[in-house]
């Protein structure tokens, strides 16, 4: 049982929530990508061989934590280093025990927002903060289009500096054909100045990586792109909205200030995760 956390750090509100890294899309994906997959009593493992002739092991957000597994990967695959991202503070607690410690460079967002979308889109509308709706008036007549992963990729490196990271078209592409039901949402505005691709894994859609140009900012296009990317969710079915990190005040980075503030704009809960273990 995964619990939504409060800025209260109150646990009354939960729900059930499977990750996406622990489904087998995302396995696909990361096989894609060179990375050898081991699935164990319902949990993913991934290992990748390194230099010479070790493994890293990384098992991020499980269900649970089978140390026994674990130990048994690590001597398979002759693995030099674990990293494991617990879903919950008593797995967190688990892992202590085991000798593994934390780390102060965790590798996925350790706090991130969530948004309930069984409710109906006139409940969501009215969750909306002030410059929310003042910024999906402004874009109502935004034109976008969904693209294809080569095309999005273009658009996006004409929309960031050279020193902005831009995934390269194996990532994006077999992001794509790894999530074959529906496939992820590449969508743009019209003119490529903003894009956001959303994932449907299971109960969850992710906002799961976006940009915005210079133009982009001034349009305010962004919103509108959340807001379709919601849409396209709720009318699959989808039962939660993760946007997949805001700023997470233990392991401060002032960068990611800008976009929490607009996440939070479109209303939520947060969530928080223990961090990363490593051995």
């Amino acid at each position: 049982m995964a619990f939504i956390e409060t800025p209260k750090q109150t646990s009354e509100a939960f729900i059930l929530m499977v990750d996406i890294r622990q489904t087998p899309e995302y396995a696909q994906h990361l096989t894609n990508l060179g990375w050898k997959v081991i699935k164990r009593s319902g949990i993913y493992y991934y290992t990748r061989k390194m230099p010479i002739i070790w493994s890293i092991l990384k098992v991020q957000r499980p269900e649970k934590i089978d140390i026994k597994a674990i130990k048994q990967i690590i001597k398979e695959e002759r693995v030099l280093k674990t990293v494991i991202e617990p879903k919950t503070s008593f797995q967190a607690k688990i892992l202590e025990k085991k000798g593994f410690r934390k780390s102060k460079d965790p590798f996925l967002p350790t706090k991130t927002l969530i948004i309930d979308l069984t409710k109906t889109e006139k409940k969501l509308q009215n969750n909306l903060k002030k410059d929310c709706r003042y910024a999906l008036r402004k874009t109502k007549s935004l034109m976008t289009k969904i693209v294809k992963p080569e095309e999005f990729r273009i658009y996006w490196k004409s929309a960031v500096s050279l020193k902005r990271h831009v995934p390269n078209i194996k990532t994006l592409r077999s992001l794509y054909d790894s999530f074959p039901s529906p496939h992820p949402l590449f969508l743009t505005s019209h003119n490529g100045e903003a894009g956001a691709i959303f994932i449907k894994a299971k109960n969850i859609a992710y906002y799961w990586q976006a940009f915005t140009g210079k133009a982009g900012r001034t349009s305010l296009a962004q919103y509108r792109l959340v807001w379709q990317g919601m849409l396209w969710a709720k009318k699959r079915g989808v039962k939660l909205f993760d946007f997949e990190g805001i700023y997470d005040k233990r392991y401060p980075n002032k960068s990611w200030l800008g976009f929490t503030h607009f996440k939070k704009s479109f209303g939520g809960e947060t969530k928080k995760y223990p961090g990363v273990y490593k051995k």
